[in-house]
């Protein structure tokens, strides 16, 4: 009996070894599948890491194989990998189960000592299986830029600790032009008694918690100003510096363009604005000159406030600001606003909004628990549409103590049913009705033939965001075609 069993069990040894060469065999011209053929990484920018990428390797095979995978090309340096948590661009014995994947993630920094413009990197990453080779090809594409990174710093004094804030102070001698990329590190400060000039085509690109404060707030002076000339066609952009499709439309990417106190005369003509935290940022200033003045301008996709105002005085015309966390326009802390012809339409889709569109308010309320008034000497809206998401788009916060002056003038409101409208702040206005735009959730405020914003207008008008004439003037940014 023993010896049957000991027979039994040389056989079933043998059966097995014999099985694990025919796997031995097999694995020799194994074929692995992949998720994609091509790793591409869209426009980077030379010394700016990209966003990682995946690439999943599966083995369909019903026996256990091992590979060596390696990137390999002229320009392979530039690329890094990880296989499965371990970093190494050469690596052997990879080891993936029957039946199984394994994920390899990869990232790229481009030298920006390369000669080519825009720069191109094309590599392999060949698999080595047995005899058996197999490769996914790996592009990106990159580009130089003007870098505005750290080279001061201010002192932040918070109780008896002394922090330094790293921030680059901007040289305005010359006008910023469009030759190249602008990419900016930290925040970018310009100081009082400066101006700094943007001209048309310009590509502002901020990293992650970056901005530009117009005012420098380590100075015993207040003052400084921009002004963004952008044209039809030719606008200026200012959005996050990762360029990879993912990002295209994510909010909170930078934080803002800050209009310090005392920063006056600034201009935005024609410009883009997006993916940020707060657009515009405009503090008060101590004087009758403008705070801003806002043309031909699209802000959207803000994680926050499209147009903070406190205690500002901000003229905007022919402006789209959409898309935004919390208000499209904040009036805060009184000041003065004129708006015309401008679309504030907000269906924010990211998370549950809860504020509207437009916020109104004349006070605050000091650390002290006190209330402290700033008065509104005005909040003018003429020509406008304010739409959104919600049951009403717009907030009144009043301390009755303060001026409180505002107007709707040939206006498309999305307003609280129970509010009087019988009186001085509304002049031929639509309540509640769709302004009918194209696509709302897609950003396209341009009107449908029905929409009742179309010669719903007062005049004089010259012509809308896009250049058409305005005969019998439509409402908002666009002039129905």
């Amino acid at each position: 009996m023993k010896k049957h069993i000991l027979s039994l069990l040389l056989i079933t040894i043998l059966f097995a070894c014999k099985k694990d060469d025919i796997n031995n065999d097999n694995s020799n011209t194994a074929t692995l599948h992949f998720s994609t053929d091509t790793i591409t990484f869209d426009t980077v920018f030379a010394s700016i890491g990209s966003i990682t990428k995946t690439l999943t390797v599966y083995n369909k095979n019903n026996f256990d194989v091992k590979s060596n995978i390696a990137l390999l090309g002229n320009s392979a340096a530039h690329f890094r990998m990880n296989i499965d948590g371990v970093s190494g661009n050469s690596q052997n014995n990879i080891e993936i189960p029957a039946k199984d994947s394994i994920f390899i993630f990869l990232e790229v920094t481009i030298d920006p000592s390369l000669n080519t413009t825009p720069y191109v990197l094309t590599d392999s990453l060949v698999f080595t299986t047995g005899t058996e080779k197999q490769d996914v090809d790996v592009v990106a594409w990159g580009q130089d830029a003007h870098f505005h990174t750290a080279n001061s710093y201010g002192a932040i004094i918070d109780e008896n600790d002394t922090n330094l804030f790293p921030y680059h102070q901007l040289d305005c001698s010359e006008p910023w032009e469009n030759d190249k990329p602008h990419v900016i590190y930290g925040y970018a400060v310009v100081d009082p008694e400066q101006t700094l000039i943007i001209n048309e085509g310009c590509n502002v690109y901020l990293h992650k918690n970056s901005g530009i404060l117009v005012g420098n707030p380590f100075s015993d002076q207040s003052g400084g100003s921009i002004k963004v000339n952008g044209t039809l066609g030719n606008e200026v952009t200012f959005q996050g510096d990762r360029l990879d499709s993912w990002y295209k439309d994510l909010p909170g990417q930078w934080d803002r363009i800050w209009l310090m106190p005392g920063s006056i005369d600034n201009e935005f003509n024609y410009v883009i604005i997006k993916n940020g935290s707060i657009g515009i940022h405009a503090d008060s200033s101590a004087n009758s000159n403008p705070t801003v003045t806002i043309n031909n301008t699209i802000i959207e996709n803000m994680s926050s406030i499209g147009i903070l105002g406190q205690e500002a005085k901000i003229a905007a015309s022919n402006t789209i600001v959409s898309r935004c966390g919390q208000y499209t326009v904040a009036c805060n802390i009184g000041g003065s606003y004129n708006f015309t012809h401008c679309t504030f339409a907000n269906y924010w889709n990211f998370s549950n909004r809860k504020t509207p569109s437009i916020l109104l308010n004349n006070y605050y309320e000091g650390a002290d628990g006190n209330i402290y008034i700033r008065d509104l000497d005005a909040a003018n809206f003429t020509n406008c549409i304010i739409n959104g998401s919600l049951s009403t788009e717009v907030s009144f916060q009043e301390q009755e103590l303060g001026e409180f002056n505002y107007t709707f003038d040939h206006c498309l409101i999305k307003l609280d049913p129970t509010i009087d409208i019988d009186n001085e702040y509304y002049e031929n206005v639509i309540i509640n009705q769709s302004p009918k735009f194209v696509d709302a959730y897609e950003n396209n405020f341009h009107l449908k033939e029905n929409s009742p914003a179309i010669d719903a207008g007062i005049g004089p008008s010259d012509i809308d965001i896009n250049g058409n004439p305005r005969n019998s003037p439509d409402l908002g940014a666009y002039e129905f075609e």
